[in-house]
Formats: structure tokens, sequence, C-alpha cells
């Protein structure tokens, strides 16, 4: 399994400064892993997306848990530096 840094670095790869429905990110990811040579499961992305937004790395709305449910996207603040 990939760890924790290469899914986390990947993810801010995929995450943008408009709101995406979790599912796309988690699809996104789980394909650019899988091209690296990773097997991911969307479950430990997932767990990875929760401890992103638990840290303030991006900003979520809805349950995190029902990915066609909410949204990511980055810290306004962070887009603005980008």
């Amino acid at each position: 399994m990939a760890a924790d840094s290469n899914i986390d670095g990947i993810i801010m790869q995929m995450v943008m400064d408009r709101w995406q429905k979790t599912a796309m990110v988690l699809a996104k990811t789980e394909d650019a892993l899988r091209k690296a040579g990773e097997q991911v499961s969307w479950d430990d992305i997932a767990e990875r997306l929760e401890a992103l937004d638990a840290r303030g790395d991006i900003e979520s709305q809805g349950d995190l848990t029902l990915w066609r449910n909410s949204e990511v996207r980055l810290p306004q603040v962070k887009a603005e530096e980008r």
C-alpha cells in the first residue's frame, strides 16, 4: 500500500479551489495512484481525505463519508496563495 504521504500528495493535486464531489476526487486519486503502480482502496483514500480536512489542508461541506453527497476544495486562503 502507498504511504499516507504519497496518498496525501496525490489528493492535494486533485483538489481544486472550487467545490468538487468527494467521489470525483476519490476516483481521480485512485486512478493516478494506480497509474503510478499503487493499489489503494477508495476507503483508504477517503480516510486520508478526512485527515487532510481535519488538519485544515482542505475544506469540506457535507458528510465526507457520503462520497456523492459531500464536496471538497482547497481552503480559500491557500487557493489565493497559488
